[in-house]
């Protein structure tokens, strides 16, 4: 008897936005039609990413995936990279250069705290975090639409630089 390939579970709104710093940051690499790769934000670690051409399946390796059974920023950023939802420039812009790995350390993984802080660095850059929120939340709900498929399961990298 096959199993049924089950849904990756919702993820916060957070890793929306984690996601599109990935981007604008140029830690996202496409492979091939079905491969990429994501660096970290501290460049210890890289992600190892795949999905189907039409991007219903997805599998990643990175500790949110595994771990806590949500689509992941990895996944995320590589979706978009690949042209699921439009990403916005600006907001793209907006988001590069964040330290999304000392954020979630500071505030204990508690993404309430984390999108406070980004709200209030992009007022003090002079940007819109509505804006941001508002993108981030429509990809967010173009993501709940697709319900993407859990691929195979793997371990996430141990820290190793890149080069």
């Amino acid at each position: 008897m096959e199993e049924k390939a089950a849904a990756w579970k919702m993820p916060p709104l957070i890793k929306v936005y984690e996601a599109l710093g990935a981007i604008g940051d140029g830690r996202v690499s496409i492979i091939n039609d079905t491969r990429a790769a994501v660096f970290s934000s501290e460049g210890d670690k890289t992600y190892d990413v795949e999905t189907s051409p039409d991007l219903r399946v997805v599998s990643s390796n990175d500790n949110a995936s595994y771990w806590q059974g949500y689509l992941g920023y990895p996944a995320i950023a590589v979706m978009l990279k690949r042209g699921f939802a439009a990403a916005d420039e600006a907001v793209i812009r907006a988001l590069c250069g964040i330290p999304w790995k000392e954020l979630n350390r500071r505030f204990r993984n508690d993404y309430s705290k984390t999108l406070a802080d980004i709200d209030s660095r992009l007022r003090d850059a002079g940007g819109d975090p509505d804006a941001v929120r508002g993108r981030c939340e429509a990809i967010l709900e173009e993501i709940r639409r697709l319900a993407p498929i859990r691929g195979p399961r793997r371990r996430p990298p141990s820290t190793g630089r890149r080069s």
